[in-house]
């Protein structure tokens, strides 16, 4: 298995950060994610480099919906990096991690009044979906005496490779306008007295291992945007969203780096701006890519089983980690206390859950295992703890940031109390 340069193993141990998987579990606990704060900022770095090595005129922003941690939003911010957020919430986040509200992005398909008040309220930029949101902000601006600055999001129609529920730029897709649409829409915009348009964005799916199909986009975007500017529109920013994939197979998947995707994508974005005679920022939105391989899940097993199939029941499992569940997803896991073991007995790694489908990682050969032993999720740093739930009545996991030799958490795990303190007892019941 090909291991990442920040996941090292060292006398039989996993470690990550240079720091030991086992020692973290027993400190702080299983479950528990462990985050390279330095591998997070080193694919940001990476990123800005590609982009900023063919255009001038770069702004990286991370998608905050796969990672929502205070602590890895703060340490992007520290870069320089912006947001892509799609609620109130991850709105007010990338505030308090130090993100500049210019460099923010309020996308969405079904904003509430309050989250358009909010983008308002703070000087947002508003990705707006449709003409219906499109007078909504504009209202909220002039009842706050001040002007929305907008994108539309663009539907372009573009069949990707990756998972149907993670391909958002399809024509059927519930996000964006119909690129066919979109100069009809800006020239709406125009005639709304609270509104002033200075970008366009799309956004074509995640986990996408192909280049190709976001140089299609980036097409697709600056022909829409040579329209948009002869009606007037004066584009200040061009996004083409985010969605690089990452090789959860680590031996088998493609890899394509932000080199490979700035090296394709780039020289048709620059060509298509000359065409149209201006001089946008370029706008991307990784998330995935950002902090997926930045984080591992550890594991303990409770017990090991020999039924139809040999067992390993975990005490993690979809209400941490539901991409596999949901998606159908693979992760690699390795045992972190014998990392160094002969691969010899094949398990499927359960959880702890009430559900027949909660399963991390079906029919996988590892060394020999006993309760106690502890297993490492790879690849656990976006839609991780970020989709994590309660549920069966389980506090979620605390959270560890390792950073050169300091480890610390970025969030306690959860109490029993914590699972209560919002509920409240109907006065029948007192």
């Amino acid at each position: 298995m090909r291991l990442g340069h920040h996941l090292t193993i060292q006398n039989g141990h996993l470690h990550i950060g240079g720091h030991d998987c086992i020692s973290l579990a027993r400190q702080y606990g299983t479950p528990l994610y462990v985050t390279s704060e330095d591998r997070v900022c080193e694919q940001f770095l990476s990123y800005r480099k590609a982009l900023s090595a063919r255009y001038p005129k770069v702004q990286v922003l991370f998608a905050a919906k796969a990672n929502g941690n205070l602590a890895v939003m703060r340490a992007l911010a520290r870069l320089g990096a912006g947001a892509d957020i799609f609620s109130s919430g991850e709105l007010t986040l990338a505030l308090a991690a130090g993100m500049a509200p210019e460099k923010l992005l309020f996308n969405g398909s079904s904003k509430t009044p309050a989250d358009l008040k909010l983008a308002v309220e703070k000087g947002v930029k508003v990705s707006v979906d449709s003409l219906d949101e499109l007078h909504q902000l504009d209202a909220a601006a002039r009842a706050a005496g001040t002007t929305a600055k907008i994108a539309f999001r663009v539907n372009p129609a573009l069949e990707v490779p990756t998972h149907p529920k993670i391909a958002t730029g399809l024509a059927t897709s519930k996000f964006g306008i119909p690129h066919r649409e979109i100069p009809a829409a800006y020239r709406e915009a125009l005639a709304c007295s609270n509104i002033l348009s200075v970008g366009i964005h799309c956004h074509i799916g995640s986990q996408i291992l192909d280049v190709e199909p976001f140089a299609r986009a980036a097409e697709v975007m600056v022909r829409i945007a040579k329209e948009i500017t002869e009606t007037g529109v004066n584009l200040e920013f061009i996004d083409l969203g985010g969605g690089l994939g990452i090789p959860y197979h680590h031996d088998t998947d493609p890899a394509p780096t932000p080199e490979d995707y700035a090296a394709k994508v780039v020289p048709v974005f620059k060509a298509g701006v000359e065409a149209c005679g201006i001089t946008p920022e370029l706008w991307v939105e990784p998330g995935r890519s950002l902090t997926a391989d930045s984080t591992v899940l550890l594991t303990r097993v409770n017990s090991t089983k020999a039924a139809h199939k040999r067992f390993a029941n975990v005490d993690a499992g979809f209400n941490l980690l539901i991409r596999p569940a949901m998606y159908d997803a693979y992760h690699e896991v390795i045992v972190a206390n014998k990392a160094d073991r002969p691969l010899t007995t094949e398990y499927t790694v359960t959880g702890p859950i009430c559900e027949s489908g909660d399963i991390l990682a079906p029919d996988r050969k590892l060394p020999q295992l006993e309760a106690g032993d502890i297993i490492a999720v790879l690849d656990a740093g976006a839609y991780g703890f970020a989709m994590s739930s309660q549920y069966n009545s389980r506090p979620r996991c605390p959270e560890v940031l390792v950073r050169g030799p300091d480890a610390a958490l970025m969030r306690r795990g959860e109490t029993v109390g914590d699972l209560t303190s919002t509920m409240e007892q109907p006065p029948w019941q007192r």
